[in-house]
């Protein structure tokens, strides 16, 4: 497997600098999704035959490696956001794997059921960062994953507001959660759904 896929999609990516986007998302790559993208290379990780769902793309770098290591991935952002996803879908996609990429508008909490529900793997970098937004992100996560769905979500639980709430006290009530690896404050946790005989 090619380990240097995150630092060659970074090098052609686009900051989020045009007509479609403010200042307050997305100035830079997130720093988090290259810890999430370098933890499923350094694990030598095969999306091959997933179906991947990506909650906050961004500039799309986490989706976008999710796809070159070969996952049907599905990236969801708020739609002014999603022009600049496109753009480096294509500087990084090849045309040969392009339909393995999708892109659509998701407001958490609010337009969830207009997916479907059969996605094996969620995946999330920064997007624990608004307590406000913490119980649209948790039913999202409700609807999407199913008994044997597994979610990767990356947090910065020293710097983002509330982070280390929502993964201590708020997720474990209906996630199991496990940390699986730290990169200075940066937390990936490998969650999945708790089901009706699981034990407390």
């Amino acid at each position: 497997m090619n380990t240097h896929l995150c630092r060659k999609i970074i090098l052609k990516l686009v900051p989020f600098t045009n007509k479609y986007l403010d200042q307050s998302v997305g100035v830079f790559f997130f720093p988090l999704g290259i810890v999430l993208c370098r933890y499923f290379e350094s694990e030598k990780i095969d999306f091959t035959g997933k179906k991947v769902l990506e909650l906050g793309s961004g500039t799309g770098i986490v989706g976008i490696l999710t796809v070159l290591l070969g996952g049907d991935v599905t990236m969801t952002d708020r739609p002014y956001v999603l022009k600049q996803i496109e753009y480096n879908i294509l500087a990084n996609i090849p045309v040969s794997s392009r339909h393995r990429s999708k892109i659509r508008a998701l407001a958490w909490g609010s337009d969830q059921n207009s997916f479907p529900t059969d996605f094996d793997i969620i995946l999330g970098s920064d997007i624990v960062y608004s307590p406000s937004q913490f119980p649209n992100l948790i039913q999202t996560l409700l609807y999407f994953c199913k008994d044997k769905t597994v979610i990767y979500l990356c947090s910065d639980v020293k710097y983002r507001e509330g982070s280390a709430e929502f993964h201590e006290d708020l997720l474990p009530v209906q996630f199991h959660s496990q940390l699986i690896h730290t990169s200075g404050s940066s937390c990936i946790y490998k969650v999945t759904k708790k089901v009706s005989d699981d034990e407390d």
